[in-house]
């Protein structure tokens, strides 16, 4: 490929970085934790998605370290051929348990869970209902299937009503939301939107990703949270967020989840996760069934936190979880507002465009249970100083 077959691709790269929108990737360290170490020092962490801490679990580890001795390291195919092991059927057991689903498939990841499912689901001829601010790869899912996409407006069960009423040349046809939306913390009606589809004889699929030992009993999902069980016939989760691990899960209709096991591309295609990745989410799953304490002390740190932002006068949006935004308009300001805070010890990436709308820039701080009461103190002391000097909250 020669140097002028590039050049495009430079100049793109340089656009971003004059319009402030290039990313910056830190590399850690040490261990995944409320603290961590980047470029040598010690930093509190309020950018991951570790939301109970899991990532670190003393418990995990022992599982993960256990299950190499016990049965190796990588499966070395894919489900369908000689790929599936026990622990990938007692992890799968485990989750449909937990989520009181009938019936539970693991996949790499959360991405790919929605790649395989929706282009299963729905193709050529049919439509998918998909709310406007849902995640990438429910957007790349969609794309793949072929399927006619109309987006209804953000957690709007009244436009999406609308919407199917409008739209009468279909096969089948697939209403999808996240559960949790990951970038302002807002959570989809899903009870309002579960009634959508049942007057219409629609099948629901909702991303959990955020969700998933987060919201609900015991961290249970947006399912449990709405008492929504039975009537809800797809729930896509991760492994890789408040489990601590990686990987994807499709709980729900058993009928689904058998076709997805016959027809789910990454399924048929990808090699299966990893040994002691499905053990350490076994191990996972067993921590959260025997007692809640992670989840609660998540939610009593975000509160401490989302309270000290507001009363400091810094805008944190909608948010109704652990997700706290603050919004800050433009890209250069984010970005700026990041590195002040990580010259103050807290490391709290900014989000700009694509991942969020122009104009809608923001620090997205994620505390979790691994963090102590003075970590909270001292974030929100470094937020208040870069506050202040950037002029973003009054002195």
């Amino acid at each position: 490929m020669s140097d002028e077959s590039v050049r495009w691709i430079q100049e793109e790269m340089d656009r971003l970085r004059e319009a402030g929108l290039l990313a910056n990737i830190r590399a850690i360290e040490s261990p995944m934790d409320g603290r961590v170490i980047i470029d040598g020092r010690e930093v509190l962490n309020f950018c991951a998605n570790n939301y109970l801490g899991l990532a670190n679990h003393p418990r995990l580890r022992e599982a993960a370290k256990q299950a190499i001795d016990d049965y190796g390291i990588g499966p070395g195919a894919v489900r369908t051929i000689a790929g599936t092991m026990t622990l990938h059927l007692e992890l799968e057991r485990r989750l449909a348990q937990f989520k009181k689903a009938a019936a539970c498939i693991t996949f790499q990841s959360g991405f790919m869970a929605n790649l395989a499912t929706i282009p299963a689901l729905v193709g050529r001829g049919d439509v998918i209902f998909s709310d406007e601010l849902n995640h990438a790869s429910i957007i790349d899912g969609s794309r793949l299937s072929r399927a006619k996409i109309v987006r209804y407006n953000h957690a709007d069960a009244d436009d999406l009503q609308r919407k199917i009423q409008e739209t009468t040349d279909y096969r089948r046809a697939l209403i999808v939301t996240d559960g949790v939306f990951s970038m302002d913390g807002d959570m989809a009606p899903l009870d309002k939107i579960c009634e959508v589809a049942e007057e219409h004889g629609i099948i629901l699929m909702v991303d959990d990703a955020h969700g998933e030992g987060v919201v609900g009993q015991g961290g249970r999902g947006i399912v449990d949270h709405f008492g929504l069980h039975g009537r809800v016939q797809v729930e896509v989760g991760t492994l890789s967020k408040a489990f601590g691990v990686v990987g994807g899960l499709v709980a729900g209709d058993r009928t689904i989840v058998e076709w997805l096991r016959q027809r789910g591309r990454p399924f048929l295609f990808s090699s299966a996760m990893t040994v002691p990745d499905v053990a350490a989410c076994i191990e996972a799953v067993s921590v959260l069934e025997e007692s809640t304490d992670l989840v609660d002390r998540l939610w009593s740190n975000a509160r401490v936190l989302k309270q000290g932002l507001q009363e400091m006068g810094f805008d944190t949006g909608h948010s109704q979880t652990p997700i706290v935004p603050v919004m800050l308009g433009e890209a250069p300001l984010a970005q700026e507002f990041s590195r002040r805070l990580f010259d103050e010890g807290v490391f709290a990436m900014a989000i700009g465009y694509p991942t969020v709308p122009m104009g809608k820039a923001r620090i997205r701080v994620m505390n979790t249970a691994a963090h102590s009461e003075q970590d909270l103190e001292e974030a929100l002391a470094a937020f208040e100083r870069v506050g202040k000097m950037l002029s973003v909250i009054g002195k």
